[in-house]
């Protein structure tokens, strides 16, 4: 079987800083945002391309469905896969944003094959991996032009 990521969910327990770091350190597209703040719509989403969304649950929507009230921490980690040039600018803006690469650059298999990746937190410590590919093949694979 061959499937698109449609969206992951992250539970959050602050909605300012992980907006923030989503659309301002990250880039995504903001989704919902202002309907959210003004109360029309349950959770914001940030988008990621076309196709994929993260979708970020407030406290509320996830607290009373744990024994302690603390964030679910099933999610080991989730990848983003970006062109070379992207994948630098985000480096630039997390160092810029004091947040810090607790690995790599170091290569790792992944959906499109071997591609170099950096791991680091969001504000409320989910592990994020960003990679990208260094061939043109496998930038094609993944519909990533360079």
């Amino acid at each position: 079987m061959e499937c698109l990521m449609d969206h992951i969910v992250l539970n959050i327990e602050s909605d300012d800083a992980m907006i923030h770091f989503y659309t301002k350190v990250l880039l995504l597209t903001p989704e919902r945002i202002e309907e959210y703040y003004a109360g029309k719509v349950p959770f914001p989403s940030v988008r990621m391309n076309t196709s994929t969304i993260i979708d970020l649950f407030p406290k509320k929507m996830w607290q009373h469905k744990t024994q302690t009230g603390k964030i679910n921490n099933n999610l080991n980690h989730f990848c983003i896969a970006l062109k070379k040039q992207t994948w630098e600018d985000l480096l630039k803006r997390l160092q810029e944003n004091n947040i810090d690469i607790e690995e790599g650059p170091v290569l790792r298999w992944g959906s499109c094959g071997i591609g170099t990746s950096v791991y680091f937190r969001d504000p409320e410590e989910n592990l994020i991996e960003a990679r990208y590919y260094e061939s043109k093949e496998n930038n094609e694979k993944c519909l990533l032009s360079s």
